[in-house]
């Protein structure tokens, strides 16, 4: 006689989770892992985290999936930790690693050295990167040894600050904007020190306004009593802190929630661009996009809306 199995039933659930994800884990691997817990239908991340690196990693489950751009295009904070003298060839502790230089190198020479970095400058992803190129990741060319050519992206350091020089291991925090590689600014700093540099830690401190302190490790939720679970989750227009809001009223809310366009924004927009929408109730509706259409005045364009059941809601199910 078989024995039953035991089968996990998805549920729908809507909400962001601060997710302090651990060592050695990709953040799909990751995602997965917090997925499983919380038994969620439909789940995303907001920017890659390489599996040596630890901390803030902000999943969206359900409806707050549609709103995940906003965390992927925010700026970011780390602390990292650079071994200097020696250079990696994946700018990590996970490549070769090879002795570059003399470490002679003093808080001072240190300081100056990065505040140079602060500022707009042009920075070369490396070859181990997710980035595609004719949709093949280039961190696969990259262990084949195969190396081509990448764009410069235009990134910028908003602030980096020397926390410790003990010999040769330096400590920074720094604060970036989307798309910049740690990795790629700790090979600067080891180039423009004269000893070459690669990272031995890194942890994501802040991502959009959300503090690596309030985040969950998945042994923390794994202890958690199911019913709880969604306790833990911030609400999906937390990921659109950023934009300013109009509200609409019962009318015009339900004009926008069906995807058309309301008019008459003029005295709700004072100018062009995204905004976070709400009903007058105070209900979280999506994120609209205002522009000036010539001839028509001033409109309001849903670019992505919650569904009518939206918010953190399901219950915990399981079957046998």
């Amino acid at each position: 006689m078989l024995e039953k199995r035991s089968r996990i039933v998805r549920r729908e659930v809507s909400g962001v989770l601060l997710l302090d994800k651990p060592v050695g884990l990709s953040s799909t691997q990751a995602m997965a892992a917090a997925k499983r817990i919380f038994r969620a239908e439909k789940a995303g991340h907001t920017g890659t985290l390489d599996p040596f690196a630890t901390g803030l990693l902000p999943v969206c489950f359900g409806e707050a999936t549609k709103f995940s751009r906003f965390m992927l295009d925010a700026r970011k904070s780390y602390r990292a930790t650079l071994k200097l003298g020696e250079i990696s060839s994946t700018g990590d502790t996970e490549g070769v690693i090879t002795p570059q230089g003399l470490v002679e190198v003093d808080d001072e020479s240190a300081r100056r050295v990065l505040q140079g970095l602060q500022g707009e400058q042009w920075q070369t992803p490396p070859m181990y990167s997710a980035i595609k190129q004719a949709g093949v990741p280039l961190y696969e060319l990259a262990r084949k040894g195969i190396e081509v050519a990448r764009e410069p992206r235009q990134i910028f350091v908003y602030q980096i600050a020397l926390i410790s020089l003990e010999g040769a291991r330096m400590v920074i925090d720094v604060d970036v904007s989307k798309g910049t590689y740690i990795r790629v600014l700790a090979e600067d700093i080891g180039r423009l020190l004269g000893c070459g540099a690669h990272l031995t830690d890194l942890r994501r401190c802040g991502a959009g306004g959300f503090d690596v302190a309030s985040a969950h490790t998945l042994e923390a939720l794994a202890a958690v009593e199911p019913a709880q679970l969604d306790e833990l989750l911030l609400l999906p227009q937390s990921l659109c802190a950023g934009l300013a809001e109009i509200k609409l009223d019962a009318q015009d809310a339900k004009i926008f929630c069906h995807g058309g366009w309301v008019g008459g924004i003029e005295q709700l927009a004072a100018a062009a661009g995204e905004f976070a929408i709400y009903g007058a109730d105070g209900r979280f509706l999506g994120v609209g996009e205002v522009a000036v259409v010539p001839g028509s005045g001033t409109r309001l364009s849903p670019t992505r809306v919650m569904a009518l059941d939206n918010g953190k809601t399901g219950e915990m199910t399981q079957s046998l």
